[in-house]
């Protein structure tokens, strides 16, 4: 049986860290998923604009010209491009604003907002298992500067893949309880989404 597992994170750098530990843990790179917020402009992409090609690793760089110069063949990574990874870029979802996004949960992502499910993102966290309160927490994390990292694995392992997941995660009660004590109560996808300043300001406060 196979289940999702996800943390949030304050940003993309500490949502990597996580993702190289899952893959070193043995979770296959296409089991594993990211949302992380770009408010700050942080990727751009390879020319400066925000990127679409494919770039599993978010390195800036096309997959596809790296998998020829390193003797990896195209098929893998065309394949993959022709699917989730084609929309992968910046994302406008409502109430959180521009993310980059990679991954499966991409096309749940996109579907959710298709559909009309609250914020999109909550509509993508609920259906790939995550809790409404938890999702909207982690939502909110998104629209504040966060990144939320989502794999699919084994019920057996998912107790150990967790802890691995959890180095530098944000304990999500904690900063709930830290949302509610500033007046926010859920998250709303007619917010106005935080400016790069907030995102900087929001980060500095759990630094």
């Amino acid at each position: 049986m196979t289940v999702t597992i996800s943390c949030l994170y304050n940003n993309y750098t500490d949502a990597e860290v996580a993702i190289k530990n899952l893959e070193a843990a043995g979770v296959k790179h296409g089991d594993i998923s990211v949302l992380a917020s770009n408010a700050d402009e942080w990727y751009k992409g390879n020319s400066g604009k925000p990127g679409t090609f494919p770039d599993r690793n978010l390195n800036n760089k096309d997959d596809r010209a790296e998998g020829a110069r390193t003797g990896a063949g195209l098929g893998a990574v065309a394949g993959g491009a022709a699917g989730v990874l084609a929309g992968l870029g910046l994302m406008a979802i409502p109430g959180v604003g521009p993310i980059v996004a990679a991954g499966w949960l991409v096309s749940t992502l996109a579907g959710a907002a298709a559909g009309g499910a609250a914020g999109g993102v909550i509509g993508a966290l609920t259906q790939a298992g995550v809790g409404k309160d938890e999702a909207d927490i982690y939502a909110e994390g998104l629209r504040r500067g966060g990144a939320v990292v989502s794999a699919r694995v084994a019920d057996a392992d998912a107790s150990s893949l967790r802890a691995v997941m959890d180095h530098a995660a944000i304990q999500v009660t904690d900063r709930a309880a830290a949302y509610r004590k500033s007046g926010w109560t859920t998250f709303d996808p007619k917010a106005s989404p935080y400016t790069a300043d907030q995102v900087r300001k929001e980060r500095s406060l759990y630094m």
